[in-house]
């Protein structure tokens, strides 16, 4: 079965303040969900909003640990406000919240408990976030006609996240046949990926060096050492073995993780022919000039 084409959206995102540092509201066309974007230091001069009165599933988001990967924690409320109030006193981590409510009130407690648990499987899977809950709690059993509507306020609510600037439950789409393959080879390693608008995919069977230099950066140290522990990295003799397609920030990211020292991503991913990134993003550049 293909995959279905995503259609243009548009979002309007309502600073109340005047502040683009402020408290965001965000609603989306033909949808009765409605997203809040709440900066920490804001939420006691901004929790008596109505927003904040609502049943919802919320985000908490932290700075990015050392591994350079976000802290996220996800949960649920009846009420918003009550939930958030605790986490200010008893959650240091985090700097800003994301929730999402339903502006007719229609979500209801067993619906934000089904949405909580989706989103944290999509989190775990993806492995792109450190995830501060614990166990993922149960999937709250709705029938199949109340499931297909949360299913649907999640699909909504995914859309908005990655123009809020969080990429954390997406996984990269399969690779399609126009799709520019490019390749990393060096000592220990060898690997398969592709740029996408997210970031550099490394494939799935892509293999890595398990050494590392002295002089390699911390942070890269650090999220080889998260991706061993999340299982996408799996020790195989001498190599890592990438056991799905991930992705990173950048080529120069990718390249270094996966080759256990620094690394010029545009230099050392190559195409089939040898030709490096560097020089087929000015080619690209070149041709939609002169067309």
């Amino acid at each position: 079965m293909s995959t279905p084409q995503r259609r243009g959206f548009s979002l309007r995102i309502f600073l109340p303040d005047g502040s683009p540092d402020g408290l965001k509201v965000v609603e989306k066309t033909n949808w009765s969900g409605e997203g809040v974007v709440c900066p920490r230091p804001l939420l006691p001069q901004k929790k008596s909003r109505d927003e904040f009165s609502r049943t919802g599933v919320y985000l908490l988001i932290g700075p990015p640990a050392e591994s350079g990967l976000p802290v996220i924690y996800i949960g649920e409320a009846e009420q918003i406000r009550a939930r958030l109030e605790q986490h200010a006193s008893g959650k240091d981590f985090w700097t800003t919240a994301i929730f999402f409510t339903s502006k007719d009130d229609s979500l209801n407690k067993a619906d934000v408990q089904y949405l909580e648990s989706r989103l944290i499987h999509l989190a775990a899977t993806a492995k792109r976030c450190v995830l501060e809950n614990g166990n993922a709690p149960d999937r709250c059993s709705l029938s199949e006609a109340d499931q297909a509507t949360a299913d649907g306020f999640l699909d909504e609510l995914l859309l908005c996240l990655p123009v809020l600037g969080l990429t954390v439950f997406e996984k990269p789409a399969a690779v399609s046949e126009q799709q520019q393959i490019l390749y990393l080879k060096a000592k220990d390693c060898e690997c398969r990926g592709y740029e996408s608008s997210d970031g550099f995919v490394v494939l799935a069977g892509s293999r890595a060096r398990v050494g590392e230099t002295q002089s390699l950066h911390s942070y890269i140290r650090a999220l080889r050492q998260t991706l061993v522990d999340g299982g996408i990295l799996e020790p195989q003799g001498d190599q890592y073995v990438v056991t799905q397609d991930y992705v990173f920030n950048s080529p120069s990211t990718a390249a270094g993780v996966m080759a256990g020292r620094s690394a010029n991503g545009r230099r050392e991913w190559k195409d089939g022919s040898g030709k490096e990134l560097k020089v087929i993003q000015a080619e690209q550049l070149a041709g939609a000039d002169a067309g």
